[in-house]
């Protein structure tokens, strides 16, 4: 899967980040929170300020 950079909280790859895949589709990196999910999944915390830059990088 290839991945775009919307939107990222630093400049390194280590940080919580927005990207589009090559499927159209968003991906989330950011801190798992520990809560039961299905097998394959989990759940990530970003911060606001992140999600409304991804916004603004998709121009909606």
């Amino acid at each position: 899967m290839e991945l775009t950079k919307l939107a990222g909280d630093c400049r390194s790859d280590d940080c919580p980040a927005v990207f589009r895949t090559d499927t159209g589709n968003i991906a989330i990196q950011g801190a798992i929170i520990e809560r039961q999910t299905p097998d394959g999944e989990a759940i990530v915390e970003i911060s606001p300020s992140l999600l409304k830059e991804a916004v603004r990088a998709l121009g909606w």
